[in-house]
């Protein structure tokens, strides 16, 4: 108990630093309301002193928050962390607490894709606004897509540091912090706060798998993800194309940003539902806790931290112990290859396609209500697809579901270039 009592100790610090972003972002929003009359026009504005307070009150904020969260004895905690394995056994039953926490991540994840769908939507009018050309104005998309990449790479170490809920607070605090982007009056400012709040949308999805490859049996895990997965990026897109279509024609595009503040507040709300990582708790030396969410979810662990403290280290699953490198091996090449070309071609139209196609339909002439509600629909068709490819995954092999919803990704890149 003094253990778990001494991890707890800084909650006030990161509820201070949560209440002190919330401040600083609402600092801003006075600027934006100035802009009312010349439909939120705000470029060329200089950053007067109460905007200068507010993005001090948000470095400082965000740091207070990583200082809450941060445990004590971090190597001791990595070190017990590499022996220890955590999965439930294959045959393990479903339970409530399953869907329970799938429906959670679903939410969440919808929240984490809104963010860079947005970039699409708040084109048009970005670069419209700033008076720059596309290429210029790309640079927004650049540096957001940018931090996801370095995000999706920074936030799995930060996981192993923090836990899995922790790391998705800390994604929310910043979430909160970048809605600031609808009221910077400079193209260079929003270019610099869309790469953080890339950073912060990196790091939700491979977190969000590895707590449900914890939790989930191996037998539904396969489905499992590619469910929470495809509905959180379909209900993303529906998210940021309906909001646009409702609220950028009132308030522009800079309102996609502040839309940041309270998704931000309601994924860290929401992020109270989802357990800790039983494996980070048993890391920790937090065994009663530890053993509470493995009863909850049917899973066991393997190795140090299972039992007593000064039990031998146990040696965890093979596939837990093996060489990043070895996806590199003569026998593996090949299958790394591949699946590094398709992800490259998902990544093509997930962040090249579906983020220039409301910019396009705009330039030929297309409302940009209309755009945005057509892209709404398109999300709301691919929800059945997800439920169709994850009951595929379930029943077909891996490289056969793969190779189907490849194919049917090219086809459907066809027609867009035939009509």
């Amino acid at each position: 108990m003094t253990q778990v009592l001494r991890d707890r100790s800084n909650v006030w610090t990161f509820a201070a630093g949560a209440a002190a972003v919330t401040l600083g972002v609402l600092l801003h929003l006075p600027t934006f309301w100035m802009g009312r009359m010349d439909h939120f026009r705000l470029s060329g504005m200089a950053m007067d002193s109460s905007m200068l307070a507010g993005m001090a009150l948000i470095v400082a904020g965000i740091a207070m928050a990583c200082f809450g969260m941060l445990p004590k004895n971090v190597a001791q905690q990595i070190h017990a962390s590499r022996h220890i394995s955590v999965a439930a056994p294959e045959d393990a039953p479903l339970s409530p607490t399953h869907f329970r926490l799938m429906f959670v991540l679903v939410i969440a994840l919808v929240i984490d894709v809104m963010k860079p769908a947005s970039l699409g939507f708040v084109m048009p009018g970005l670069t419209a606004e700033y008076g720059v050309a596309k290429s210029v104005g790309a640079l927004v998309p650049f540096a957001a897509l940018t931090g996801t990449v370095l995000g999706s790479i920074l936030w799995g170490m930060a996981a192993d540091i923090y836990g899995r809920k922790a790391s998705i607070l800390l994604s929310a605090i910043m979430f909160v912090g970048t809605s600031i982007c609808g009221a910077m009056p400079s193209l260079g400012w929003n270019i610099v706060m869309c790469f953080l709040m890339g950073a912060a949308a990196g790091g939700m999805l491979p977190v969000t798998y590895a707590l449900l490859a914890e939790t989930m049996p191996s037998r539904h895990r396969g489905w499992a993800l590619v469910l929470v997965g495809g509905l959180g990026a379909s209900g993303g897109y529906f998210a940021a194309s309906g909001f646009s279509a409702w609220l950028e024609p009132v308030w522009s595009w800079r309102i996609l940003w502040l839309l940041n503040l309270p998704t931000g507040l309601f994924l860290l709300l929401l992020a109270t539902q989802i357990p800790e990582s039983a494996k980070y708790l048993l890391a920790r030396g937090r065994r009663a806790e530890a053993q509470a969410v493995m009863r909850q979810f049917g899973t066991e662990s393997h190795g140090h931290g299972s039992e007593e403290e000064d039990v031998d280290f146990a040696p965890v699953h093979a596939a837990e112990s093996a060489s990043v490198g070895g996806v590199w091996s003569h026998g593996m090449v090949g299958t790394t290859l591949a699946l590094s070309l398709l992800a490259l071609g998902w990544g093509f139209i997930n962040f090249g396609v579906l983020l220039w196609l409301p910019a396009d339909l705009v330039a030929n002439g297309v409302k940009l209500a209309a755009a945005s509600g057509l892209i709404a629909k398109s999300a709301l068709i691919a929800v059945p697809t997800v439920v169709l490819v994850a009951l595929l995954y379930s029943r077909w092999s891996t490289k056969l579901s793969l190779i189907t919803v490849a194919l049917l990704a090219a086809v459907g890149l066809l027609g867009v270039i035939a009509i």
